[in-house]
């Protein structure tokens, strides 16, 4: 019985335009783009597409966003983007968590790091801690895997770059993990994203007014609110990386 990956999609022309026009341009043609395009043919905003269709675009966009692209567990339920004011708590709870991976993977974390909004002291942030734990090989799965699932979280898509745990339903989402190459770019770039924020108030202001205004407008579209953030995003990178010359900063002087 044919499914429908099996056969010609209504939007596959649309999302072929996408996918070109993201080859041309590069990364900062995202998700987002996607939305419009589709919304556009049909003379509607994107946001009025249905949830699930944008959901089914938005897992078709990620194997070209994110090569290598494979969920490996079942989509979560759609959940709200609630934002909440910096909580000096998130500190505690990361600490916690840290302590249980380094308990459980030992020495195959070469270093565990409390990244993303949680990790920047005055941000809004969604209440969920972001844990990026840098490893020999992240094609090792053998080598993290039971460590990481022995403290409380479980695999939910691969790629390329890394590995993305959750931790599973029915459980509060109140981390999750990225386990990544140790030196790599995502390494770094997530560790001198948060250290820029951190030093930079002017630059941390501007994120949370995107961030706000994101959730204000995706609030029911958890993925659709993490593109919305993008341009912004690649801004402030090449405002870091100046930053980053300037002041020597290292990924082994960052803690």
């Amino acid at each position: 019985m044919n499914t429908m990956s099996d056969r010609t999609r209504p939007d596959d022309e649309l999302f072929a335009q996408w996918r070109h026009r993201r080859e041309r341009e590069g990364s900062r043609v995202d998700l987002i783009d996607l939305y419009e395009i589709v919304a556009a043919a049909r003379g509607v905003p994107p946001e009025s597409l249905p949830l699930a269709e944008r959901q089914d675009l938005a897992q078709r966009a990620l194997g070209v966003i994110w090569p290598g692209f494979e969920q490996v567990a079942p989509v979560r339920a759609a959940e709200r983007v609630e934002m909440a004011p910096y909580n000096p708590r998130w500190a505690q709870l990361f600490a916690t968590i840290r302590s249980r991976l380094v308990e459980h993977l030992g020495a195959a974390a070469h270093r565990v790091d409390h990244i993303g909004s949680t990790s920047i002291p005055g941000l809004d942030a969604k209440p969920i801690i972001d844990v990026q734990v840098s490893v020999r090989d992240v094609n090792d799965e053998t080598s993290y895997l039971d460590g990481c699932v022995r403290s409380g979280f479980e695999l939910y898509s691969r790629d390329e770059q890394h590995r993305f745990f959750h931790v599973p339903p029915p459980s509060p989402r109140v981390a999750q993990l990225h386990v990544c190459q140790s030196g790599g770019g995502f390494e770094r770039e997530h560790l001198l994203f948060r250290d820029y924020l951190r030093a930079t108030p002017s630059a941390r202001d501007r994120y949370a007014a995107t961030k706000n205004a994101a959730a204000r407008r995706w609030g029911e579209d958890r993925i659709a609110y993490t593109y919305a953030k993008n341009n912004l995003i690649a801004d402030l990178l090449d405002e870091a990386d100046a930053w980053a010359r300037v002041s020597e900063w290292t990924v082994e002087a960052s803690r």
